[in-house]
């Protein structure tokens, strides 16, 4: 095996990766709706120990020193802390005043950013699949949000979507920054990152919200945000982003919303409707376009 093959199967690797951080997004509207009831900050605090947590008995298992994984550039924790804990703050405001199946579409307008911004990287170009896959996704979104035909949209509902997109533009930009400023910065930091999130966000609560104690169906959102979606997935889309093919991904990550959505639907938090059904296909058929590259590369 030649030097160039390993470095492409070290890519499909980390891409791969990635698409497991993809699948557990995919339930990420689906549990943050079943804890609605609890205030942001609170959510975010909860949901990020326990990802630290996941990080610090890993760190215990092997034997590692804990204080030795918190020693980042300045950098570091500011791309980290500004992504994680602005991006989660923003998704889980916007699912409190707009529909949570239309926020969760918006959301993942991520991917465009992703996609667009990524020739803006060294060694990094754009080709015409990207930009068609990515302007698919788009036109879905836009389908989505006026797919009732109303002529306008409620003041509370266009924060929401204000704040879905602000949401997916951080993500965008936080996974990028990652791939140009912090290759170097192993893995095991978003452990950190994750720990100044709650920390960052129990001040805020303490500060601006009132306790409300979860009931038991909460707590089983709360611990299946912070195991998955709020927590394990960022491990892997930190691999991915810094070892991938940053454009495959950005084009994969359309296809999230399509499982997510299937979930709040089967579980009664959206109501089936066409423009719904419309946007899942323009928004897939955009993510399997614009991921072209990773197709052509498994194929050969």
């Amino acid at each position: 095996m030649t030097t160039s093959d390993r470095a492409d199967r070290g890519v499909l690797r980390a891409t791969m990766v990635g698409a497991s951080a993809l699948a557990m997004w995919s339930a990420l509207a689906l549990f943050a709706t079943g804890a609605r009831g609890i205030p942001s900050f609170q959510l975010v605090t909860l949901c990020f120990s326990i990802a630290f947590l996941l990080a610090l008995g890993r760190w215990l298992v092997r034997g590692e020193s804990v204080i030795s994984h918190l020693r980042l550039p300045r950098r570091a924790w500011l791309i980290g802390i500004g992504g994680l804990f602005g991006y989660h703050l923003l998704y889980f405001f916007a699912l409190r005043m707009a529909p949570p199946v239309h926020v969760n579409l918006l959301n993942y307008l991520w991917p465009l950013f992703v996609v667009m911004l990524s020739a803006l990287l060294p060694g990094e170009r754009l080709r015409w699949w990207h930009v068609a896959g990515s302007v698919l996704g788009l036109i879905g979104a836009a389908i989505l949000v006026r797919g009732d035909g109303s002529a306008s949209i409620e003041a509370g509902q266009a924060w929401g979507y204000g704040m879905a997109f602000a949401g997916a533009l951080t993500w965008g930009l936080y996974s990028l920054a990652s791939r140009r400023y912090l290759s170097h910065v192993p893995t095991d930091a978003v452990g950190g990152f994750c720990l100044g999130t709650a920390v960052l966000a129990l001040v805020c609560h303490l500060a601006v919200e009132t306790w409300v104690w979860p009931t038991p169906g909460e707590w089983i959102a709360i611990l299946a945000l912070g195991l998955g979606p709020a927590g394990g997935a960022f491990f892997a889309w930190d691999y991915a982003v810094k070892r991938g093919d940053i454009r495959s991904l950005g084009g994969l990550s359309y296809g999230v919303p399509l499982l997510s959505t299937v979930l709040l639907v089967i579980f009664g938090f959206a109501e089936p409707s066409v423009s719904i059904a419309v946007a899942c296909i323009l928004i897939a058929g955009g993510a399997v376009l614009a991921s072209r590259d990773l197709w052509r590369r498994r194929a050969a």
